[in-house]
């Protein structure tokens, strides 16, 4: 006949069980639900960090709560089980310390029976929220002269902590998010700044590099900041400028601005609001280009789209950056604009989507039905 095990109490007992041994177990005086008490099933390269306490669980009452590391996010679902799952304490746990029975034998006390237990899954960051947020309220050229009501100014304004509240996403993906939006620190909060004001900026920069003959591919930050402050621009949002539409030379403080980014800055600005005539749009952009910048229709890809009717071809904005990250929205969307798209043409909309696990091809299998006429032709994608 098998012997008990003898020697350890609580969750020792269980856990120093030898092969061919036996272990009587007991309802706990303090058995019940304890619906306080969740297990959690842990990939092994994650311990570390809720060992050490580096994660936090974030969500709004009304949203599905994850799990966030430093960099990564993670859904948490709950998964049942057929199986009964015992929970026993520790025998240094003095609320849990009833461990033997009369006869003095070892029994392991359950305290609570496990329906099932939290998985976690990586997902994508929810960053469209972020955007919500930060489009809310963007910085304009009004707040550099009417100071006196800081109190209507900030209000619908976010610092860091309530972004971390407020947004499922981990520290390092929330950072990628306001870097991606091009979101600055103004007095504690993080701000988009509106793009009329972004445009007034980036040709006041172009107007002073004329009349002090810098070039734009060597541009000393300190006397760039002073003269956009000297006409009246706060300093924060003259280093922003550069941020935004250059790119440091070195380690020092010389910048260059960035051919694309400047360019797609002036085809914004023309193409607000309104389709143009290929033939006028690509003259007016030509024309806007800073000298010695070299514009290309190439450096506009995901930013427009066109489509000829008749003997005319026209350009209309439908950029990328304005589209939501959740796949299913995406795809919906972009059907909306056009019910059969072109590989060449849908590729630069959705190579960004990011979902965990699932590569882009399978995204175009999920999401829509692929066509290609014959083998010479380019595939075409409906909605599925």
């Amino acid at each position: 006949m098998e012997e008990p095990c003898l020697g350890h109490t609580g969750a020792e007992a269980v856990l120093n069980l030898q092969s061919n041994s036996t272990i009587f177990i007991a309802y706990h005086p303090h058995f019940g639900s304890h619906d306080d008490i969740m297990l959690l099933e842990l990939d092994e390269k994650l311990l570390p960090d809720v060992l050490h306490q580096r994660v936090v669980v974030r969500g709004q009452p009304d949203e599905d709560s994850v799990l966030c590391t430093q960099s990564k996010t993670y859904a948490i679902k709950f998964v049942g089980t057929s199986n009964s799952v015992f929970l026993v304490p520790p025998s240094d746990q003095s609320e849990f310390s009833d461990n033997t029975v009369e006869n003095q034998q070892v029994v392991a006390s359950v305290f609570k029976v496990a329906p099932g237990s939290m998985e976690l899954t990586e997902v994508a960051p929810k960053l469209d929220k972020l955007k919500m947020l930060l489009f809310e309220n963007p910085y304009r050229a009004e707040e550099d002269t009417e100071m006196e009501d800081l109190e209507a100014i900030n209000k619908g304004l976010y610092k860091w902590d309530d972004l971390v509240d407020m947004v499922q996403a981990s520290d390092d993906e929330l950072r990628s998010g306001l870097q991606a939006l091009s979101a600055v620190e103004i007095d504690g909060y993080w701000r988009v700044v509106d793009e009329k004001y972004m445009d007034m900026l980036l040709r006041m920069l172009l107007h002073s590099s004329v009349l002090n003959d810098w070039s734009l591919d060597a541009l000393n930050e300190d006397e760039v900041v002073n003269v956009l402050q000297s006409d009246g621009f706060p300093c924060k949002l003259a280093e922003h400028c550069l941020h935004v539409y250059g790119n440091k030379v070195d380690s020092g403080c010389v910048w260059k601005l960035n051919e694309r980014t400047v360019c797609v800055h002036f085809a914004r600005e023309i193409l607000r609001g309104e389709k143009r005539k290929m033939e006028s749009f690509m003259e007016e952009w030509m024309r806007k280009i800073p000298e010695g910048m070299q514009a290309s229709f190439d450096m506009l890809e995901g930013e427009v789209l066109t489509e000829r009717h008749g003997v005319n071809t026209w350009v209309h904005a439908f950029s990328v950056s304005s589209l939501p990250s959740a796949p299913a929205e995406r795809f919906s969307i972009l059907f909306k604009e056009r019910p059969k798209w072109e590989w060449k043409d849908l590729e630069p909309y959705i190579r960004d989507l990011n979902v965990p696990g699932l590569s882009l091809e399978g995204l175009l299998l999920k999401f829509t039905r692929r066509t290609q006429p014959t083998m010479d032709k380019q595939p075409v994608f409906s909605a599925r």
